[in-house]
């Protein structure tokens, strides 16, 4: 039997420094939810090792509540915390089901259990992502079954430690009102976890990394207009975060293909075809105050 572990190399051959550090380069900012996510795989290795050294140990409860506005990294950080488990071995294949209300709750009598049980079972040995969580309770409708589908995740968040995990996801001030609701879900929910709204300059760095992803730049006086840009979409309704900014750049790239298309007869370089100018974007909606459509449909469908 070992009698010493080494915790360095343990974070190293598991994989889980990796997945960490690819974290770090997918997700811009978040220092406070990265330092979470770190102190949570810093647990599950101490105790992995306690185990390997045949120690005493009862495994943690792991279920989640990620709170915040849409575009902050929820999804991408549920995905990783998936891999890092599945890593350690808390969970077999690692991977995520995505779920909202509809996919949980049942129209009549008898149709909420088995979608729920449904999407439990599809989840098994990954992570249960509920979005928009807070949808699940509806007080006052005596014909809801959100009711129903609750109770049910909650015999099976008990019952299947080892099963799979869950984490409810959405608006922070409306997951407050659903859990005040249900003093028993929010027990059984070890992380509470807040992701900010990001600052205009990180959403700007979000920007950069979408354009050299793409091979595009920014003209510098393209540059100085999208940092207006920034400032006065986060100041209009449906603000998405990330979501928002990567919605803009695929409509000034629409621009910039038009403004590119009408210069017919003459040869473009590859200069050209790669920068953005500052009239690509000031042709924006946002300048007149205004949200522009793709914007408000990718909102409400979270």
């Amino acid at each position: 039997m070992k009698s010493s572990i080494d915790l360095s190399n343990e974070y190293v051959e598991s994989g889980v420094s990796e997945v960490l550090d690819q974290l770090d380069l997918e997700l811009v900012g978040l220092k406070p939810v990265k330092t979470r996510i770190k102190e949570i795989a810093a647990l599950l290795l101490v105790e992995r090792a306690r185990q390997n050294l045949e120690l005493a140990t009862k495994k943690p409860v792991l279920h989640m509540s990620f709170t915040g506005r849409p575009g902050t990294g929820k999804t991408t950080v549920a995905k990783r915390i998936s891999q890092i488990l599945h890593r350690l071995g808390y969970l077999r294949k690692g991977h995520v089901v995505t779920v909202t209300r509809d996919d949980l709750v049942g129209q009549y009598v008898g149709h909420t259990a088995p979608k729920t049980k449904e999407m439990i079972k599809r989840a098994q040995g990954g992570v249960l992502f509920i979005d928009e969580a807070y949808y699940l309770y509806k007080p006052g409708n005596e014909r809801d079954y959100g009711a129903e589908a609750i109770e049910i995740l909650l015999q099976d968040m008990e019952g299947q430690r080892d099963g799979f995990l869950v984490i409810f996801a959405g608006y922070k001030d409306q997951m407050e009102i659903f859990y005040r609701s249900n003093p028993g879900l929010y027990s059984r929910v070890a992380h509470h976890i807040d992701f900010p709204d990001y600052t205009n300059e990180e959403l700007m760095e979000i920007a950069d990394l979408f354009l050299v992803e793409q091979n595009y730049s920014f003209s510098k006086e393209a540059l100085i207009t999208f940092e207006d840009y920034i400032e006065r979409r986060r100041n209009l309704p449906f603000f998405a975060n990330a979501r928002s900014i990567r919605n803009a750049l695929d409509r000034i790239r629409l621009r910039q293909a038009n403004r590119l298309f009408s210069r017919k007869g003459e040869r473009l370089s590859k200069e050209d075809l790669m920068t953005i100018e500052a009239s690509d974007i000031l042709a924006s909606r946002v300048f007149q105050g205004e949200i522009e459509g793709h914007d408000l449909m990718d909102t409400n469908k979270k």
